[in-house]
């Protein structure tokens, strides 16, 4: 990769009084780090986007404040929640012989086969993996390929990634599970409400008991009879 070469200018303006300088396409921010005395920067906003686009959060940009200059790595960004657009950025100034930890991006790639042919859904679940290794040895990212998952609750794990790992140590669980092939969810069906008012649907068992007459005792046939017969004496 080539260099990544980023202007900055010490920067005087604090607090919320920054707002000026976004406001001419400056971008605050703040270089600290192991041994560092943190010095607070502003950068031209579209430099710092090209410069964010090739390195993300991973590569090394040399930042140059006057005459010196300082390998960072670009971390904690703040964007805008309405726009999107970065309003504060850290600079890790970092020591290229020293180990850092960093978080490398997962890129998933390929496509399934359980899921090309519907029997399962491709699910992520992890976006990024916590690494340690020396600056310039970070991983940009890792690729990880789908298209070996060709049955449901097949998964890959951090275990099963390519990593140099005479150069790169991984923090993340190596047991986690990066993306896995989940079964098709069940549609839910749902019950609509009753309308005010409406009754209830009857049972055939209901219905029917509804039509036939209750059912007479024995005792009761009795002392009608006997009722008749006692009233139509003379």
């Amino acid at each position: 990769m080539d260099k990544i070469i980023l202007k900055a200018n010490e920067r005087k303006i604090l607090g919320r009084k920054v707002k000026t300088l976004r406001k001419v396409g400056l971008l605050p921010g703040v270089v600290y780090g192991k041994g560092v005395k943190s010095a607070s920067v502003c950068v031209a906003l579209k430099a710092f986007q090209d410069a964010y686009k090739k390195a993300g959060e991973t590569g090394i940009v040399e930042l140059m404040i006057g005459s010196s200059k300082k390998p960072v790595l670009i971390h904690n960004i703040q964007l805008n929640p309405v726009s999107g657009e970065p309003i504060h950025a850290d600079f890790l100034q970092v020591n290229l012989k020293e180990q850092v930890n960093a978080t490398v991006p997962v890129e998933i790639s390929g496509e399934s086969p359980a899921e090309k042919s519907g029997l399962g859904t491709i699910v992520a679940q992890l976006n990024e993996i916590e690494v340690r290794a020396l600056p310039l040895d970070l991983p940009e990212k890792f690729v990880v390929d789908v298209s070996k998952l060709i049955e449901v609750d097949q998964a890959i794990f951090v275990k099963d990634l390519d990593v140099d790992k005479l150069k790169v140590e991984i923090k993340t669980d190596l047991e986690s599970i990066i993306v896995k092939v989940e079964p098709p969810q069940k549609e839910e069906v749902i019950e609509q409400p009753k309308a005010e008012g409406e009754a209830a649907p009857q049972t055939e068992g209901e219905v029917k008991a509804e039509e036939t007459p209750e059912a007479k005792t024995e005792g009761d046939v009795q002392e009608n009879l006997s009722t008749k017969d006692a009233s139509g004496k003379k």
